[in-house]
Order: C-alpha cells, then sequence, then structure tokens
C-alpha cells in the first residue's frame, strides 16, 4: 500500500501545460502581418508557415532539448528536414498505408481532443478564490503532523497475528519480516512508507497509526482493501504545511482536472457508447 496522492493526476498527460496550441511568439517586438506570414523556406514548391516554428519549438522544450536547438536557424533546419522527409514519404506512397493513416487520423483526434480541454478552460477559468478555499481545506485534511510509519502486508489475518508475535517476542525483526514477507512494495525498505500524513491514507491504516506512540507496535492487525497490515509508528514531527504561493500551481491544476473529468463525463452522458 503507497500513500494515496492528494492531487488527481492529468487526465491528458500534456494536455494542459506546455502545448504548442497555447504558446505565443517569443518577446522582442511585434512582426508586421507580411512578416508574420513570410514562409520560414519554401521546399519544392510548399511553403512552411511559420507556425510551425512554433509548434516544433514548444515540442523540442518539452522534451528538454538543449537551448541551441530553440535557436531560429534551428528551427528552420528542422523544418526544411521534415518537410523533405514528409513529401519523399508521400513520393513513396506511405501515406497511403494503412498503418500510417491510422496513426495521422490518431494524432488528429488526439490534438482536436487538446485543444477542445485548452478552449474549455478558457472559458470556464477557476477563480483564485476557488484556489484559495480548496488550499485551505488541503491544510485541514493534513492536520499538523507527520508519521513516520511501517507496515508489513499480508494476505490473511492469521498471518498478521503471527507476525505481531514473533515481533514481540523478539523472534525476529520487523525490518527482516517486512522484506521476506510484505507484499507491499516498500517491503523492500523495511516496510517503511516514509513521512506521511493521515489523509494520504486509507482510513482504517491512519485511524491506527494516529494512536501509536512512538515505537509501538501496534496489538492488533489491521484490515483495509488491500489486506491485512501489520504497524509500527517510527516517529512523528510537526507537520510544515507550504505556502499559498507554493501549493497554488499544484492546486490550480487539481481544479482545472476536476473541471475537465466533469466535462468529459457530460459529453459522455449524452454519447451513444456501445
Amino acid at each position: 500500500m503507497q500513500p494515496q496522492t492528494p492531487l488527481i493526476a492529468l487526465l491528458l498527460a500534456g494536455a494542459l501545460v506546455g502545448h504548442a496550441l497555447a504558446q505565443t511568439p517569443a518577446a522582442g517586438g511585434a512582426p508586421t502581418a507580411t512578416e508574420a506570414n513570410k514562409p520560414i523556406a519554401t521546399v519544392n514548391g510548399v511553403a512552411i508557415p511559420p507556425i510551425y516554428a512554433e509548434f516544433l519549438r514548444a515540442n523540442r522544450a518539452a522534451r528538454g532539448q538543449a537551448a541551441e536547438t530553440l535557436s531560429d536557424a534551428a528551427l528552420r533546419e528542422g523544418l526544411i528536414v521534415m518537410e523533405l522527409l514528409a513529401q519523399q514519404s508521400v513520393k513513396n506512397g506511405m501515406d497511403k498505408e494503412p498503418r500510417v493513416q491510422a496513426l495521422i487520423d490518431f494524432q488528429r483526434k488526439e490534438i482536436l481532443g487538446r485543444a477542445l480541454l485548452e478552449d474549455y478552460l478558457r472559458r470556464n477559468p477557476v477563480g483564485e478564490e476557488q484556489v484559495k478555499a480548496e488550499y485551505e481545506k488541503a491544510k485541514e485534511r493534513a492536520g499538523s503532523t507527520e508519521y513516520r510509519v511501517r507496515h508489513i502486508l499480508v494476505a490473511t489475518e492469521a498471518e498478521a497475528r503471527d507476525l505481531i508475535a514473533q515481533i514481540k517476542a523478539k523472534k525476529a525483526k520487523f525490518e527482516d519480516l517486512a522484506k521476506k514477507l510484505s507484499r507491499d512494495p516498500s517491503g523492500a525498505n523495511g516496510g517503511d512508507l516514509g513521512w506521511v500524513v493521515p489523509a494520504s491514507l486509507v482510513p482504517e491504516f491512519a485511524n491506527v497509526m494516529t494512536a501509536l506512540k512512538k515505537g509501538q507496535l501496534a496489538d492488533n492487525p489491521v484490515q483495509t482493501r488491500f489486506g491485512w497490515h501489520v504497524i509500527r509508528l517510527d516517529d512523528t514531527r510537526a507537520l510544515k504545511v507550504p505556502s499559498y504561493e507554493e501549493a497554488r500551481e499544484r492546486i490550480l491544476h487539481q481544479l482545472q482536472q476536476q473541471k475537465v473529468r466533469n466535462y468529459v463525463r457530460e459529453l459522455a452522458a449524452t454519447a451513444k457508447i456501445e
């Protein structure tokens, strides 16, 4: 059992942050209409529009490529190569291959979906007061204390009780039993879950954990949807709550994803899905 993340993961990776559709031209003076529409290059009579440079720059930046690959010259070279390869691919008939056509259609739909979600969030923004309210709720849920806790996860109550008996009789160390028998990934670390807050754990586990004293082993195993847990509390400390400024972006993204999830559910509710 790993601690549950308190923030909802992004529904579509990269759909809302750093996407090419959301990019704006770099600063340095607004170009004239003629300059803005001037092709970056022309390859065998095919003009490469300047907006392609925005897309390629965003793509390379998102992939963490070196700064020199984002220069105008490097982007122009990359787009020329892309156009040459695309033209040759069409000459070779690859655009007619079913798998290539399917991939093009897939990417088209993915881009359209991202564009829709970005437009939806622009039209339905999350207000600052809503972000602040969620921050206060999160602080309240987190409480004031962090817990350093270990556990051993097994399949049955009998197994768990036997482990508690072995540990209390000092026939085996908690950490060794966790490494050998725990069904949880934390077993490799001797059952250590690290520093956690109660809100990040299932209630049955959290309730027992918070009732223990430092160094105390729970007398009875705890059942959760994951199985049966042998729990030991190693330490506690005051929780350092991040400031609103530090947490704002994460909370904003959480609330945006809630909006997106609700929007997708609305679409699905009115769709005929077989």
